[in-house]
């Protein structure tokens, strides 16, 4: 039975008239790569203290989180973490997810975001519970290539597997995103876009970001999103798709028939003025913004009857909303377009 939720007295909108409408939900901080942008061997070493069990969310509120961002104008949730697919039993919590309707009774969409490791295993399961669709990060075809970036020798077969699992499953549209580093793996676009033309997967290409797991991050490191553009244009013609206003990625169809495409513009064009997307680390902790320093802890909030104080916490943290910091960072970097400024670990609020 479908559970829809009651609607709130007033629309939720933050200082720039920006609705809460996308609800990013970590399940677990922990990963089975070590990106190199993102949790580097360095720095997340054999004994980093991720959070333990005790100290992540139940599904139980998980579940409490959801209701209350919905009833505020929440359509769309999605799973991250770090790796998802680590946090076990996740498709009992799909299927309590996939049970939230709108205040005017619209099935909330449930998605995910994987490194698609295990993807192959649980796809049919993740489907069955009600996920509707899935992101696979996938930076490069070439074997070696995708290992020395993953860093955990983990071979891109296993990816393929699970992305090719997914669409057969109906987890569709597929998405695949690849963050593209001039020094790592910028001879990896042409065999992307290649490999994906005609398969019914949506690739799109992400600008190397300061994520905040490799504090070695620099802007001279980036392949600009109209760089990667002109390269696959010198081999396919590309047609602008229109999208929304909070759309991250500039959408394009390939003039063949061939499907899309999209550049993610993270630090050549940053974006951010239309962002209608709050986060929640595994622990509970919200985030206005990918790249805001600071939250609000919920879990205090999370206990039995207090379900009004929860919704006025989030609706007083996103009402004073006035978060622009994926534009207003670049005006933050010095010396050579290193960062200078903090950012939370990635791998802790999800992408």
């Amino acid at each position: 039975m479908n559970l829809t939720l009651p609607a709130a007295d007033a629309a939720c909108v933050d200082t720039l008239m920006r609705p809460l409408k996308d609800l990013r939900l970590s399940v677990i901080d922990q990963c089975n790569f070590r990106c190199t942008y993102c949790m580097p061997k360095e720095v997340f070493t054999r004994d980093y203290p991720f959070l333990r069990a005790a100290e992540r969310l139940s599904f139980d509120q998980m579940l409490t989180l959801s209701k209350t961002f919905v009833r505020l104008g929440v359509e769309k949730i999605r799973i991250t973490g770090g790796e998802p697919l680590l946090r076990k039993d996740l498709p009992r919590l799909v299927e309590a997810l996939a049970r939230l309707e709108t205040p005017d009774g619209k099935p909330v969409e449930i998605a995910m975001t994987t490194n698609g490791a295990l993807l192959a295993a649980q796809a049919r399961a993740l489907k069955d519970a009600g996920l509707a669709r899935v992101t696979v990060s996938l930076d490069a075809l070439d074997d070696a290539v995708f290992r020395a970036m993953n860093d955990a020798d983990f071979p891109v077969a296993r990816v393929l597997d699970g992305i090719d699992a997914a669409l057969a499953v109906g987890l569709a549209p597929v998405k695949v995103n690849a963050v593209i580093s001039k020094i790592r793996n910028a001879d990896q676009i042409l065999p992307l876009a290649r490999h994906f033309r005609h398969s019914g997967v949506k690739l799109r290409f992400i600008e190397y970001m300061d994520v905040g797991g490799a504090d070695g991050w620099r802007l001279d490191q980036v392949v600009t999103a109209a760089e990667m553009r002109a390269l696959i244009e010198r081999e396919f013609a590309l047609v602008p798709q229109p999208g929304r206003a909070s759309d991250t990625a500039d959408g394009f169809r390939y003039m063949d028939g061939g499907g899309e495409v999209g550049f993610i513009a993270s630090v050549s064009a940053p974006f951010g003025g239309d962002c209608t997307r709050a986060r929640v680390s595994a622990d509970g902790k919200l985030f206005l913004c990918l790249f805001a320093a600071h939250s609000v802890d919920l879990r205090p909030l999370l206990a039995a009857g207090r379900t009004p104080q929860l919704e006025q916490a989030v609706r007083a943290s996103w009402s004073a909303r006035a978060d622009r910091y994926s534009e207003q960072r670049g005006m933050l970097r010095t010396d050579g377009g290193a960062r200078r400024y903090p950012v939370v670990r990635m791998s802790l609020v999800g992408g």
